[in-house]
């Protein structure tokens, strides 16, 4: 790719001396505008462009004025704006600098004074009219018009003079069947308007995302025809009147499901002979030339538009989430420019390919002429360069008024609440400091560095990945980050499934005729406890435990941890197996499997990490002439009582703590899953644990008192309901003679989101639903109670409905499934008895498949947060509302409950997280993300109150309660005096 992109001696000269002078006509386009000015005061890298652009995201939706004067408190008031005064020399930057300094005296906290005496008196309606102005105008600025007709009249502008358009419908997604509708209706309609005016040749842009609410390759055989479908009936539109269409590029792990409908529809019979078809291609994508040349080997002409790419900063978290080997994109800005120049030299070369480039970097610009007047002379022009509407001003109006190029403009259209996700993607894009855009207003930047070869980049590092950005492995530093399986490739996805489902298995506890316990006669509670160990057995198994203490105590710590990272790494290698036991028996997921895997490894090679850290021995200070020490040591031996909902990663990461600290586990996992935790047990001996030092007893709520009320157990780790905790906590009381044991538990809890008005609901539709329905709401972690501010309640319900109208109820094994079955006929009674007390208040529900333990989803109004007064643990979700202004109260009321495990803020207010940060009286607390799916070594988990005793699990300071801790001090001096003392004065 480096030598593709090379230019030759001659040829370098005349790209950086073409490319100055585009530079001098940027500069004299950003010394003309006010929006450039504005944008170069204010970049991102400071704490007024940042607080200017989250205001700009989210202030436009907030219907209520109470909402609206605290969000421009949060974000004008803690900005300094009076640094900026009168720095730009743009007369209208500056009014507007002097403006955010009057609405941070309004706001301010800190502002004394006339002035702060003369807007109070003025009101905040004056600032809130103001700011909404002034966001109003920076949609007008990067948005071409509110509907497309608007946007056609804007282009006949005279600054749009010799520019013909792309015009894309503002959204990011559909995430309801009433959104995918609106979106094709608004092709459908920009396709009609443009046809109205051929001679301007103007052309569409369109999101595949936008007409379907579940493009995912989990749900690939259902949308992939649909949206086949869909873009083919927009396709067969534009080319009736001969419109070109462009199908945008969009997250990495949708590439070859977009090729597959792009090339679908490309290959449609009633569409061969129209020319003006094809798709944009991501340069920071490692795959960007192998999907050029998939393009160009389409028997068909093939638009092809060149972009660097608009994800970046998801790709890069999403590969580190998912645990992936490597990154779809290249994590250095000039891997980026080397690759576009590559695929640029590829296109331009092409038999079947148009080339579009879009570009605001003037040295790229020049490259591309120049590569292009050396195939086809000066005069050829058969390609097009596109830049951003509100972007690149000074670029191409030369090469396109004087010199004939063509360039299209990429131009948005929509409402004011269709701009705020596009607008802050367009400026972190173009703000970000790598970008050309940010490094030309870079006053410490010369026009030599911004000519800087990158194809000598690149090669100066020897590579083309970022050191500050490590692997995917690595991310964790200290401990080796679990490995995960792409389960958004469509290949992976299958294959993964296939081996999955076909991982032997016989349910314990059911009866010959009704084996398969996803039916609704399946097992009970009472068939599981028949095949539950023995009283004699689990006597037997303390006792063994005991006798192996000592000598698994004195090994020394290195030994046990490197035990129990060899212990991760069976289970990784084992994980297709197990995954197949999760599903199986736990009836989890695809998904919920691999991260159950990944939990358990993260769980066993975090809590090595940590005892080699906290278990050395500590020397303390102290007088001359003494030695003082501390160290942790194990405490005997441990019971370990793991829940159902998560079989795997408890039960291996209560164990082991308990193993590597030094203590001996007598382990029960749930009786609903007892393979899953004898397979487990018997990886951890071949990991080394000695048999005798981590045993296993079988059975229900009986062993389990059995097992607490031994009084030679020397601790207790348990993870299930508050009942079952509290019936522990009094059998390790009730006996006067028994030492008094550590007990750790982690409960369940009534766990509650908060929703104010300047939340984006589709963030929030996906989260909520993450939260509520995954895992069929049968985690301890998942959102029992929606608390939205009433002034959006409707329209964000709305929302949250249609979201669940696309979920999809199956068998567990199917990587389709959303939504799975609870856990056994006890549970599925009681969800069910309930919902159906409930039913006057459902506001939404789905129907459930046939026959099977499935729980539909519903959605339950209440009047108020004091309604719920338990946890229903399936997935039943409650929603009520809270009034704007009463922020504080709710969060209160919440804590009233005194449940304490996780709560959830959708907010774009800091202050606002700041309030729950302080007042919340929970465990983990989420702001602007889903409740569920805790971290090792990043998000301890663990709740108080009625909600478990702590310490958090995956956390610091999880190993030392499973610990003794034992001091040591020694008199040093020598007999008569201090030997150490005596001989320090020499002179």
């Amino acid at each position: 790719m480096i030598e593709h992109a090379r230019l030759d001696t001659d040829s370098r000269k005349r790209v950086e001396s073409e490319a100055r002078d585009l530079i001098a006509q940027i500069r004299a386009a950003q010394h003309k505008g006010w929006v450039n000015q504005f944008l170069q005061e204010y970049q991102l890298s400071s704490s007024e462009g940042l607080a200017l652009m989250t205001l700009a995201e989210a202030y436009l939706r907030v219907p209520d004025a109470a909402t609206a004067d605290m969000l421009i408190s949060d974000k004008l008031g803690e900005a300094d704006w009076r640094r900026h005064s009168g720095k730009s020399n743009s007369k209208l930057v500056n009014s507007a600098t002097w403006g955010l300094t009057f609405s941070r005296a309004l706001v301010g906290e800190g502002e004394t004074g006339p002035l702060k005496r003369l807007v109070s008196r003025m009101g905040e309606p004056f600032v809130r009219q103001g700011v909404g102005a002034a966001m109003r105008l920076m949609g007008e600025v990067f948005v071409m018009g509110r509907t497309i007709d608007e946007a056609m009249k804007r282009m006949k502008k005279p600054e749009n003079k010799g520019f013909t358009a792309s015009f894309d419908m503002l959204g990011e997604a559909a995430r309801t069947k009433k959104d995918a509708e609106e979106f094709f209706e608004a092709y459908w309609r920009a396709i009609k308007a443009v046809a109205r005016e051929p001679s301007a040749n103007h052309t569409i842009s369109i999101k595949l995302s936008a007409l379907h609410p579940r493009y995912e390759v989990s749900q690939y055989d259902k949308c992939v025809p649909e949206m086949i479908d869909l873009l083919s009936q927009l396709c067969s539109e534009a080319a009736s009147h001969n419109i070109a269409v462009t199908i945008d590029a969009e997250e990495a792990d949708r590439l070859d499901m977009s090729l597959d409908i792009i090339g679908a529809v490309a290959k449609r019979p009633e569409l061969r002979g129209w020319d003006r078809y094809g798709l944009a291609v991501q340069a920071y994508g490692k795959r960007a030339r192998a999907v050029i040349a998939w393009a160009n080997a389409l028997d068909r002409l093939m638009n092809v538009r060149l972009v660097k790419g608009a994800y970046w900063d998801t790709e890069i978290k999403r590969t580190q989430v998912d645990g992936l080997s490597n990154y779809p994109v290249f994590t250095r800005k000039a891997s980026t420019d080397v690759c576009y120049l590559a695929c640029a030299k590829d296109m331009l070369s092409a038999d079947n390919i148009r080339p579009a480039f879009a570009t605001h970097n003037a040295l790229t610009t020049a490259t591309i002429l120049e590569w292009a007047r050396d195939a086809h002379g000066d005069d050829w022009r058969e390609f097009e360069f596109q830049r951003l509407h509100g972007m690149g001003e000074g670029l191409y109006e030369k090469l396109v008024r004087e010199d004939g190029y063509h360039c299209r403009i990429y131009a948005p259209v929509g409402g004011h609440r269709e701009l705020l996700a596009y607008l802050v993607r367009r400026l972190l894009e173009n703000g970000a400091n790598s970008s050309f855009v940010h490094q030309l207003a870079d006053n410490d930047l010369n026009d030599s560095d911004l000519l800087a070869d990158p194809v000598e980049k690149v090669a100066s590092v020897g590579g083309t990945r970022l050191p500050e950005i490590p692997l995917p492995k690595d991310i964790m530093k200290d401990w080796r980050n679990s490995s995960g399986i792409d389960l958004t490739d469509r290949e992976t996805l299958m294959a993964t499934a296939e081996a999955v489902n076909a991982v032997p298995f016989t349910p314990e506890g059911t009866d010959s005729v009704h084996a398969d316990p996803h039916h609704p006669s399946g097992r009970s509670m009472a068939s599981l406890d028949a095949a539950r160990t023995s009283d004699d057995d689990v006597h037997s198994a303390i006792t063994s435990a005991q006798a192996a203490y000592p000598a698994w105590d004195s090994r020394p710590v290195e030994e046990r941890a490197a035990i129990m990272e060899r212990y991760a790494d069976l289970i990784e290698e084992n994980r297709i197996e197990l995954m197949g036991l999760i599903v199986k028996e736990a009836f989890r997921s695809i998904p919920d499997a691999l991260g159950e895997i990944r939990e358990a490894a993260d769980f066993c090679r975090y809590y090595a990490h940590r005892a080699r850290c906290d278990m050395a021995l500590k020397e303390l200070p102290g007088p001359t002439g003494e030695y003082n020490a501390m160290k942790l040591e194990g405490r005997g031996t441990w019971a370990t009582i793991a829940p159902w909902n998560f079989p795997l990663a408890i039960f291996v990461g209560q164990n082991a703590a308990a193993l590597v600290t030094g203590n001996t586990v007598v382990a029960k996992p749930a009786p609903q899953t007892p393979a899953i935790a004898r397979r487990v047990v018997e990886i951890g001996h071949q990991a080394g644990i000695p048999e005798d030092a981590f045993k296993l007893v079988i059975g229900g709520a009986d062993v389990g008192a059995e097992l607490t009320g031994d009084n030679r157990i020397g601790g207790v780790a348990f993870t299930g309901s508050t009942n079952t905790a509290r019936r522990i906590a009094s059998t390790l009381l009730i006996d006067e003679e028994r030492p008094i044991i550590p007990f750790i538990a982690e409960t369940g809890g009534i766990n509650a989101m908060i929703v104010d008005s300047t939340a984006l609901p589709e963030q929030v539709a996906a989260d909520v639903l993450t939260s509520s329905f995954r895992s069929a709401g049968q985690r301890c972690s998942a959102l029992r109670l929606l608390i939205i501010q009433e002034d959006v309640a409707d329209s964000m319900i709305e929302m949250l409905s249609g979201a669940m109208d696309v979920l999809s109820m199956g068998d567990p094994g199917d990587p389709s499934t959303d939504v799975g079955p609870v856990i056994d006929r006890d549970a599925y009674d009681k969800l069910m008895s309930y919902r159906e007390t409930m039913r006057p208040r459902w506001i939404k529900t789905i129907e459930p498949p046939e026959e099977g333990l499935f729980v539909p989803p519903t959605m339950i109004g209440l009047d108020s947060i004091d309604d719920l007064t338990r946890e229903w643990f399936g997935p039943l979700l409650h929603v009520t509302t809270w009034k704007a202004g009463k922020f504080k109260e709710t969060i209160e009321q919440i804590n009233a409950k005194g449940f304490g495990l996780t709560m959830g803020l959708h907010s774009r207010m800091q202050r606002s997280a700041d309030v729950m940060r302080h007042l919340g009286r929970v465990g983990n607390l989420y702001v602007n993300r889903s409740m569920i799916g805790a971290v090792v070594g990043s998000q301890p988990f663990g709740g108080e109150g009625l909600s478990g005793t702590g310490p958090k699990a995956g956390g610091p300071h999880y190993l030392a309660r499973f610990c003794a801790e034992r001091a040591v001090s020694i008199d040093t001096t020598s007999a008569g005096g201090n030997a150490s003392l005596l001989n320090l004065d020499r002179g």
